[in-house]
């Protein structure tokens, strides 16, 4: 299947690093593009998640804010171990 062309500029350090290690720069580019695609749709579904809730149920209150920053805070401190 032909697929259309795109030029890409890389800064000096990192066409070196390419060019040294014989990395595929057409593969890197596809994967971190597609990456980078589902990143953005599964943010924008996150945030359509987020106003339909806020829709059913209202704004959180600063109790609310307050209890998930802490929830949060120890989840990040759990996997750190």
């Amino acid at each position: 299947m032909r697929m259309p062309r795109m030029q890409v500029y890389l800064p000096h350090d990192l066409y070196r690093e390419v060019k040294e290690r014989g990395l595929a720069a057409s593969e890197l580019l596809q994967t971190a593009v597609a990456g980078e695609v589902r990143r953005l749709e599964l943010e924008a579904r996150a945030d359509q998640y987020l106003a339909e809730l806020i829709a059913e149920v209202g704004e959180p209150s600063e109790a609310d804010l307050a209890r998930a920053e802490a929830l949060t805070g120890l989840a990040v401190s759990a996997g750190a171990n």
